[in-house]
Parts: C-alpha cells; structure tokens; sequence
C-alpha cells in the first residue's frame, strides 16, 4: 500500500461541501476582485482621473489596480503563515471578511470631483485590503479541497476553487452589463458602478454562514495532533525549498498575463482602442467565463489522468499561438467572432489552470504547503497579473498595433512552459513526503 493511502479518510459527503464551501468562498472572492478590474477599465479612469487622455487615465487606473496584486503576496504570506499554524479554515473565514468590508467600502467611495486627490489615494488603500484578502484566501481554499478528498482525485477536487474566477467574472461582468443596460452613461458614472460593489456585502453574509459549518483540513489536523507544525513557515519554505517556490512562479507568471490579456486587456482594446460597443467585450468574456467553469474541473480531473505536465503544457503552448489568432478575430469588429476569440482563449486557460493548484500546491509538504503554495502563486501575480494590464495598454499606446502586446503575451507563456518543463510530474506524489529529502520526479 502507498504512503498516499495514509491520508485520513473523509466522507464523500464532507468533501462535497468542503468544495461547495471553497467554491461559494472563491467565487466571492473573485467577484470582488474582478469588478475593481472592469470598472477600472471603463468607469474610474473617468471618475478618479479625470483630467487625463482617456487612454491615459486607464493606464493610472490599472496602476491603481495593480496594487492588489502587489499586497497579494504579502497577504499570502501572512495568512499563509497563520494557516500553516492555526489551521485552513479559520483563515478562510478572515480572508472572506477582509476582502468583502474593502471591496463594500469601494461602493461608498466619493469620487475626485469630491474630495480631489483623496479620492485615488483611498481607492488604492482599499484596493491593497482587496488583494490582502485575496492573497490568503487561494492558498486554503485550495488546499482544503485538495487536503480532504481522494488522492488519486487531487487535481479534480483542487480545481474547484480555481472555477471561482470565471464564477466570479459571471458575477462581476454580469451584474456591471445589467447596470449598463438599466442606467444611461451619466447615471452609470455617477452611481450605477456603485451596486455591485455594495452587492458583495450581502454575498459575503452567504459565503460566511457556508463556510463556518465546514470541518477543518485532515492533513492539516494530522500534523497538528503529531506536532510537527512548522515553527517559521516563511523561513522553512525560503531555506528549505526555494527551487520550488521559483518553479512555481514561472510556472504561474504567463497563465496570469495570457488570463488578464483574454479577459481584462480585451474591454479596453475593444472600448476604447476599437471604439466598438462596451457591451460587446463583456458579453464575449461573460459567454467564455460560462465555457470556461465546465472546463476547469474537466482538465484538473484529466491531470489526474494523464498527468498535471502534458494537459498543463498543451494550454500554454495553444494560448502562445491563439494570441496572436485573438487580436485578428477582435479587429474584425463582429460580435460573434470576438465571442470565438474570447471562448477559445478562456478553453486553452482552463488547461493552464485545471490543473495549476494541485500542481503547485503538490511542491510542498503539508507543514508549509499553505505558506509555500501561497508565495509561489502570489509572487507570480506581480509579474503577470500586476504588470500585464498597465503593460500592453502602454505597448499599445507606444506602437499602435496588438502586435507588441501579443508578443509580450507569448514572452511570458515561454518563461511558464520551460519551468513547467523543468518541474516535477506531482499527480502521484505521496503528500505526506518531504520534496527536500524526496525529490520529486516522477517523469
């Protein structure tokens, strides 16, 4: 019998709702997050910067929105910390609570026309809550399913949170198009955009009633109960595995900047550089991100398979071609094909991303692996989610063509498919093993 068969059992039914738990959480979680991104993309670089060119004042309202990603790792290594010594869940539950009460606060803003340059500087101080929130709630969500259910069915269960993001963008761009169907453009600026950020207060009261019932992680009561919590979590993971947090950033950093070139990049080439229907870009994405929930569960689960490796490669490699295919079917200016380029984009994220929680979470030993996975995936997000936005809007601005920034898009999955080249299969590592003193490699 396999170490892997050591996990403590779960009933199928507690894992079911630790995933619905984690799921609901996440999806919360991204909604928040994601309607900062679309608003910034078509409200506050009118509200907030209004004295700038319209491409101008979004490049300063990305820059803005580049903040919570920056507080992100440090939010991964803080409640990484606290959920490697206190435990997933009660983290998740404070995780949930930080990112709603910053994201509600968004609503109540007073805009620059108000209170001048206080205006920005407290959007950007709400924004890094956000992404502090943010930060620590992927690493527990993850690992909770990850942690509680089968082992043979690690990358399945893990993949449920990731179906979050599209969950989250359904709601974020769902709930921004209806305001923008019900209010015309001046009452949209001046209140419409509010709603859904007040919205996430009541969607935060669901999220923490569901996740409260749920038990906590096995593995992680299983180190508890043999006392061998890890006494500096950060320390232990840059002393003792600094390779795999590495690994674990390259292997995030283009999946982040193709994701948010797909989604984010695509309002404000469509909007502004297009100068076509802002509905026509968020009704393409809100049709993918529906695609998409389907099959982010499917490629974790063929992870399980045929292994994390081959289905993780085979989305980088088909997004580093369709990037290019993507700007030629948006140019065309017909709904339905920038609806083709936006679904097909989101189908080869979902092999990314599938299978990318098990696969990094994997790298790491129980002890440290919320801390661990958490720096890893964090850290990615300032190089690719961070910069991505504020870069292609400025390689737009500096050459007029989508040529640079689908070469910047491609530059960065070439850096994620060598280090997933480099990395360890994981799909059938005893979770219980140490990859200090086992390497993985399982090629």
């Amino acid at each position: 019998m396999s170490a892997v068969s050591r996990v403590p059992a779960t009933a199928p039914s507690s894992v079911r709702k630790v995933i619905v738990a984690s799921l609901i959480g996440t999806s919360l979680e991204w909604y928040d997050f994601f309607i900062y991104g679309t608003a910034a993309a078509l409200v506050f670089n009118k509200i907030f910067f209004p004295s700038f060119e319209p491409l101008v004042g979004t490049l300063l309202a990305f820059a803005t929105y580049a903040v919570g990603f920056i507080a992100r790792p440090l939010g991964g290594l803080i409640f990484g910390h606290y959920g490697d010594r206190i435990g997933r869940k009660n983290v998740l539950v404070v995780t949930l609570l930080l990112m709603g009460i910053a994201t509600f606060l968004i609503g109540l803003m007073p805009t620059y026309a108000s209170i001048g340059v206080w205006a920005p500087i407290l959007l950007v101080a709400l924004r890094f809550l956000q992404g502090l929130g943010l930060g620590g709630e992927w690493g527990g969500a993850v690992l909770m399913t990850m942690e509680s259910g089968d082992p043979n069915r690690r990358g399945f269960n893990a993949s449920w949170p990731q179906v979050g993001v599209p969950l989250g963008l359904l709601l974020a761009n769902g709930v921004l198009s209806l305001m923008g169907v019900l209010t015309n453009e001046p009452a949209f600026l001046s209140w419409g955009w509010r709603v859904p950020f007040l919205l996430s207060g009541v969607l935060v009261i669901v999220g923490l009633w569901i996740r409260l019932t749920i038990a906590e992680s096995p593995l992680f009561r299983e180190v508890e109960e043999s006392h061998a919590k890890a006494g500096a979590p950060i320390l232990e993971v840059l002393r003792r595995y600094p390779k795999q947090v590495l690994l674990a950033v390259g292997a995030r950093v283009g999946v982040d900047v193709a994701f948010y070139t797909f989604v984010l990049f695509i309002t404000t080439y469509v909007a502004t550089y297009l100068k076509l229907p802002r509905n026509y870009a968020l009704n393409a994405v809100l049709i993918a991100a529906a695609v998409q929930v389907l099959l982010i569960p499917f490629f974790g689960g063929l992870s399980d398979r045929i292994a994390r490796r081959p289905v993780y490669l085979a989305g980088a490699i088909g997004a580093a071609v369709w990037v290019f295919i993507f700007f030629i079917l948006l140019d065309t200016g017909q709904f339905w094909l920038i609806v083709l380029a936006a679904v097909v984009a989101l189908i080869l994220h979902a092999a990314m991303y599938g299978p990318q929680a098990a696969f990094i979470s994997e790298m790491f030993p129980t002890k440290v692996r919320y801390t661990g996975a958490s720096m890893g995936y964090q850290l990615a997000g300032i190089f690719g989610g961070a910069l991505a936005p504020i870069i292609s809007v400025a390689l737009l601005d500096r050459f007029d063509t989508w040529v640079a920034v689908s070469l910047y898009a491609v530059a960065m999955l070439l850096i994620t498919i060598v280090c997933v080249l480099l990395a360890p299969e994981t799909s059938k590592i005893d979770l219980h093993a140490d990859p200090a003193t086992h390497p993985m490699d399982a090629r």
